[in-house]
């Protein structure tokens, strides 16, 4: 399988592939996958607090909020990762996270998608994608834009599989309003496999974004710990093991 590898906000394609870099390794040395990785087209700012959690310099993101202004963080929804809501459900908390103040990202959503594809068709083919946080949301945006490109255009998706790490769920690709579970008939319909640490505190958005994804098809797969890739030996091991029979039962591959 080669897989398009998509970092968190505030990321770069360097620092992923180190983060990665334990299944990185588990998987290609059987010859059962390969990588590539990239990051988003935006620079990006940490918020206040959070630099050394992120390291050194440079920083970049998929979406940014749409202005034409002078940029703040105030009504940037990643600066609220410092105060992230706690509901019922984990739609209810995303609700509340995007309940009022939030710039709107249409131009930037646009612009992401625009990025990806055109990776896709100059670097590609993929057969799968990794999404970590940002990239996991923006991994499942296009996987949507796949699919709704081929009901109408005919175009067969080129992404067969899709790892989320932690995340939080799509936007529609039209109208860049986030979807969620008990507001929507929207699925991901490819097979995914869904890598939330219980003590994540924002593992409502990891569990909002499995909820989106055919139950047939979606694996749960929780390592306890938190808003972070597993790097410790017995995890990656099993975490691999999935992807292989993944790749067999699906039959994913180049």
């Amino acid at each position: 399988m080669r897989f398009l590898c998509l970092p968190g906000a505030y990321g770069s394609s360097d620092k992923f592939q180190v983060q990665l870099a334990p299944i990185v390794k588990e998987l290609t040395e059987d010859g059962t996958a390969t990588f590539h990785f990239i990051h988003g087209p935006c620079k990006a700012v940490p918020p206040e607090g959070f630099e050394a959690y992120f390291g050194k310099p440079p920083y970049y993101r998929f979406i940014e909020p749409d202005r034409d202004v002078e940029k703040t963080q105030d009504d940037d929804v990643l600066a609220r990762i410092r105060d992230f809501p706690n509901c019922e459900s984990p739609e209810d908390t995303m609700r509340e996270l995007m309940s009022e103040g939030v710039a709107t990202s249409h131009r930037s959503t646009d612009n992401a998608l625009k990025y990806l594809i055109r990776i896709m068709d100059e670097r590609g083919p993929f057969d799968a994608i990794i999404g970590y946080s940002e990239g996991a949301a923006v991994a499942a945006t296009l996987l949507l834009h796949e699919q709704r490109r081929f009901k109408k255009k005919g175009i067969k998706p080129m992404v067969k599989y899709a790892i989320f790490f932690a995340g939080w769920p799509p936007v529609d690709p039209d109208t860049h309003q986030m979807i969620l579970s008990d507001e929507s008939d929207v699925v991901i319909e490819i097979p995914t496999c869904h890598i939330i640490g219980s003590l994540d505190p924002y593992v409502h958005g990891s569990l909002a974004l499995y909820n989106v994804c055919d139950p047939a098809s979606a694996y749960l797969f929780d390592h306890a710990k938190g808003h972070t890739l597993p790097r410790d030996k017995e995890t990656v091991k099993e975490l691999a093991n999935v992807v292989r029979e993944a790749a067999c039962l699906y039959g994913i591959h180049a």
